[in-house]
């Protein structure tokens, strides 16, 4: 297919011919172009259809800025949504997708949606969602919404993550950035360079200035080559900053492998996340052109002013014959004579403005190009492609005339003026100032090390650019006491500077809003910031969320400004006093797979196996992921999970059983102040637990939630060991540590998680003690010598031991941590004792019966984010203990003793054979209306071998008070009947652990 919009002999910086197909059908475009130009060149006018109204959107941008260009890249595992067509390299077979439209983006069937434009206003649906429920829309609404389609499959493509240091981070590779780099590279610093484009140069690259005599393209290619040759200096093309963080730490993304396609090498990464840390940064970001507001700005065929100029300056590419300007600024009329230059003879310019400069006044003139001085644009015409803009004589601030005179176009080239490319210093906390004679917001100030150059600091002369780049390097050299090299001349920039001139036109004011559009994604229209003013939204912040302008992909690049000074005149403040929304990070999407990098599959988190693992292997244990690879059963033979569980618990309830617990948490607590600390620390009172003696305690947080729950062990009178549970160790680690070094400095405390260093076998059963007394050891196991809730430490065959008799089985048990290396060979021993009582290995799913039986407490499986120490039955002992502990001021509150809270309780099932629904909702009736209120919820349930019946745990309205009483579960549409009953089902005087 011909390239209809390619300029004759405009191909000599381009290369082979490259097929690729767009919607299915074929183009041809050339080596060097992007997707976008591409397109354009191809005469392709509709690339997406808008968010919410489906309305036909054309290519606006060149850039990083482009809001309408998202397309979807490939098909199958190497597919990506999302994608801005400006931003993609064309390459040989390169598939691309338009998105949001059905059938085709031509004919879209949701684009009638346009036409009932006034029934969605700004949240529309928060106010007309309402009846008779949102599951009613749900259905309609689901299969619409979004922006392109989640890739289906595995992503087939690798990622990588590196970490790099640097004296001077630069961000942005246009004329600043370029000219930092090299008064800081030849000075020897550690300079990495980053760009998001495919090469380095910026705005020169789409430019026709003369630098030191060249084209602004070559001096930037000569700049470039000599930063390669510095070993000191890093280049980061195609990589994109995505976030800026505390103390110089920034995140970006280089595009690696991902402008060859399919076809990339499949041992490089597609794309690799950079974790930057920098003692200087210098972001020379750029700035970005703004949109005129008018009714039907979002017409195909309605770009940028400046990617006009790109696209016709680099790839020789006007998508149109008849070509309108329309500015309210003088830097777009280097739009109107560089197309002029080109061989584009019918250009009209529409500058809003009655007074303009008298050279481009001069040149106009002298090239013969119409001018309508003082006249605004009223409306745009053709719905798929541009065919006419009417235009009326612009009376002051905004308001027109309503005569008008239609003038035919097919390509109109607006420009508001430029915004700085602030995103980077907003996230680095920087704060802005509005500058008048650009009509902008451009930096103040920042607490980090940072410098803003060229046009993201408001900066417009190109040559001034390059000498604040080069003024900036030297600066901040200074700062790093780094000697810089012999200065260089600033670089002499020939070629007309037009200026940057502006007169702020921020929308029309006296035609309909409801068809003037500031964030072309989204479908946000002057008339939603009109809506949101009216009902009081008037901060920025919320009229963000009241209208989403600005939270769409493109994160507001061409619209933020424009909501930003319509909101100021709506609510008639100065637009310094509106404030601006906090722009986060990412600056630019990144695919979910660059921060996953090579974590993936099992390297997403490395299995934690047990020291003794290979024995559990042996004896044919089932592993399931329980934070560490633990066994969850021990199937012989053909048994299944259920069977295996059984025969398990049966064991330990009539003989013995053996059990890994080196998970479980060990954190040593030592010092003169040990006692007072862990007394702080936890509900119960710990200061008065004797040596040798071990003690069940409750953690709460601030707000007196329950967070973990153990068993305490007085090792010595100034030494705990703290048994926090397996999963909440490292955390309740962490909080010890926090408050010794955050709150209570005062005290003489040490803690050391010693989990990994001390493995545990656990034997448990009415046989355990005539188990562990074959042992060869000191400690004398006897029943008087050693009874429950004791602690002893001696040696196993030499081998020094700590041996905790606490159970979580309800059977006599006995605990014997060891040191890692000897784990594996104290099972054996144990095993081989065992057997003339016919031990077996236990694993959870035993266990969790075993202790749904007893009616122990599991924290995070019977209690909710809720959940307070009373609830639970401990309030005598709250009431007891003399002294402060984290979270005791919020269990005072009125709220957290109410006899209404969910009170942890026993449930067994009237019908003894009916397993109760574990996550079931206790109601209170038999046949419950939908929805019912809930009384509370099953926790834990089993078939419980032991006592022949289903019998289970809850947390329930009042449980406490309600023992005896009979309730419904109601989960899945049926109804259960149940009785609440204590919490300890089985041996509920403990006589089977004082045995």
């Amino acid at each position: 297919m011909n390239s209809v919009n390619r300029l004759p002999g405009a191909n000599q910086s381009l290369g082979r011919p490259v097929r690729f197909r767009f919607d299915g059908k074929e183009f041809v475009g050339k080596e060097g172009d992007t997707l976008a130009s591409a397109l354009l060149a191809n005469g392709v006018g509709i690339v997406g259809r808008s968010f919410k109204l489906h309305r036909p959107r054309g290519l606006m941008g060149s850039g990083l800025e482009e809001p309408n260009g998202l397309v979807r890249l490939e098909t199958g595992r190497f597919a990506e949504p999302n994608v801005r067509a400006t931003l993609v390299p064309l390459y040989e077979g390169l598939q691309a997708f338009s998105q949001n439209a059905w059938p085709s983006v031509q004919f879209d069937c949701l684009g009638a949606l346009d036409y009932a434009h006034k029934l969605f206003p700004a949240s529309f649906y928060y106010k007309s969602m309402m009846w008779p429920n949102w599951g009613f829309y749900e259905k309609f609404v689901r299969p619409i919404a979004g922006l392109g389609k989640a890739p289906e499959g595995n992503d087939a493509q690798r990622y990588q993550k590196r970490n790099i240091h640097c004296d001077i981070l630069i961000c942005g590779g246009g004329p600043a950035g370029l000219s930092a780099a090299l008064e800081a590279g030849r000075s020897g610093a550690k300079v990495v360079l980053v760009d998001d484009q495919e090469s380095f140069g910026g705005a020169l690259k789409s430019e026709t200035y003369l630098i030191d005599g060249e084209s602004a393209n070559a001096w930037a290619t000569r700049a470039v080559n000599h930063l390669s040759l510095l070993p000191n200096v890093t280049l980061l093309p195609r990589t994109t900053v995505s976030g800026y963080y505390e103390n110089n730490f920034v995140s970006a993304v280089e595009r690696v492998t991902q402008h060859l396609g399919p076809k990339a090498p499949l041992n490089q990464p597609r794309e690799r996340l950079w974790r930057i840390r920098a003692e200087q940064v210098i972001l020379a970001t750029g700035s970005i052109e703004r949109p005129l507001v008018f009714p039907n700005n979002d017409r195909p065929g309605i770009m940028l002013a400046s990617a006009v100029r790109s696209y016709a300056n680099r790839f020789g590419i006007v998508p149109g014959q008849q070509v309108v300007v329309a500015t309210n600024n003088d830097n777009a009329y280097r739009t109107v004579f560089d197309l002029h230059d080109l061989g584009i003879k019918g250009i009209t310019v529409v500058d809003t403005r009655l007074k303009i400069s008298g050279s481009i006044s001069n040149e106009l003139s002298k090239r013969n190009i119409k001018l309508y001085q003082g006249y605004g644009i009223s409306d745009a015409a053709g719905s798929k492609k541009l065919s006419s803009i009417q235009i009326a004589r612009h009376a002051g601030e905004g308001l027109l005339d309503n005569e008008h005179l239609t003038v035919a176009c097919d390509l109109l080239a607006i420009s508001s003026g430029w915004t700085p490319t602030i995103h980077l210093f907003s996230q680095a906390g920087g704060k802005l100032r509005y500058d008048q004679p650009s009509a902008a917001l451009v930096p103040e100030s920042c607490s980090q090390n940072l410098a803003v150059v060229g046009s993201a600091n408001g900066t417009w002369a190109l040559a001034d650019c390059i000498a604040e780049g080069q003024k900036t390097a030297l600066a901040t050299l200074k700062q790093l006491k780094i000697e810089p090299a012999s200065t260089n001349a600033v670089g002499i920039v020939a070629g007309e500077d037009l200026g940057f001139s502006i007169e702020p036109y921020w929308y029309t004011k006296n035609r309909r809003t409801d068809k003037q559009w500031l964030d072309f994604q989204y479908d946000v229209k002057v008339a939603d910031i009109e809506l949101a003013v009216r009902e009081n939204f008037v901060s920025v912040e919320h009229v963000k969320r009241y209208t989403t302008g600005g939270m769409s992909v493109d994160q507001g690049k061409t619209s933020n400004f424009n909501i930003l000074a319509i909101l100021a005149e709506l609510c008639g403040k100065p637009l310094p006093n509106v404030g601006t929304t906090r722009f986060r990070p990412p600056y630019q999407p990144v695919t979910m797979g660059t921060f996953a990098g090579p974590t993936l599959g099992k390297a997403y988190s490395a299995w934690q196996e047990l020291p003794a693992h290979a024995w559990h292997v042996k004896r044919g244990a089932h592993f399931a992921d329980y934070g560490w690879k633990r066994p969850e059963y021990y199937p012989r033979g053909s048994e299944n999970k259920l069977e295996a569980t059984l025969r398990e618990v049966n064991t330990v309830r009539k003989s013995v059983g053996v059990f890994d617990g080196s998970p479980l948490g060990k954190i040593e607590v030592f010092g003169p102040d040990a006692g007072v600390f862990l007394n702080r620390m936890y509900v119960n009172n710990i200061e008065s637990l004797k040596v040798g003696f071990a003690r069940y305690a409750l953690m709460t947080n601030e707000n007196g939630i329950l967070i973990d729950d153990g068993v305490i062990v007085r090792l010595e009178q100034d030494r705990f060991l703290v048994h926090a549970t397996s999963g909440a160790a490292p955390r309740v680690f962490l909080a010890m540590e926090e408050c010794l070094q955050n709150h209570w400095p005062d005290l003489q405390v040490f803690v050391n998680n010693v989990t990994t260093q001390w493995g545990n076998v656990t034997v448990s059963g009415p046989q355990a003690r005539a188990v562990v007394q074959q042992l060869e050891s000191d400690i004398d196991f006897g029943a008087e010598a050693f009874p429950h809730m004791h602690f002893r430490a001696g040696t196993i065959q030499g081998i020094p031991v700590r041996v905790l008799r606490a159970s979580f089985t309800g059977e006599a048990t006995y605990e014997i941590s060891i040191p890692v290396r000897y784990v594996e060979s104290l099972f054996e021993a144990v095993f081989e004792a065992g057997q003339p009582f016919g031990i077996t290995p236990y694993g959870i799913e035993a266990l969790e019966m075993m202790r749904t039986e007893k009616g122990y407490l599991h924290i995070g499986g019977d209690t909710d984010g809720s959940t307070n120490p009373i609830d639970v039955g401990f309030a005598k002992i709250i009431e007891k203990k003399q002294g402060d502990f984290i979270g005791r001021r919020s269990l005072q509150r009125e709220a957290d003793n109410e006899s209404s809270r969910f009170q942890f309780v026993g449930l067994e099932a009237v019908d003894p054979s009916q397993l109760l629904p574990v996550g079931g909702h206790v109601v209170d009736s038999l046949t419950p209306s939908i929805p019912a209120k809930s009384r509370g919820y099953v926790t834990a349930a089993c078939l419980s071998p032991t006592l022949g019946r289903s019998v289970g745990l809850g947390i329930v309205t009042n449980g406490a008070s309600r023992i005896g009483e009979e309730v419904y579960v109601f989960a899945r549409g049926k109804t259960h009947a149940a009785r609440i009953v204590s919490p300890s089902h089985y041996d509920p005087k403990g006589e089977k652990l004082n045995a």
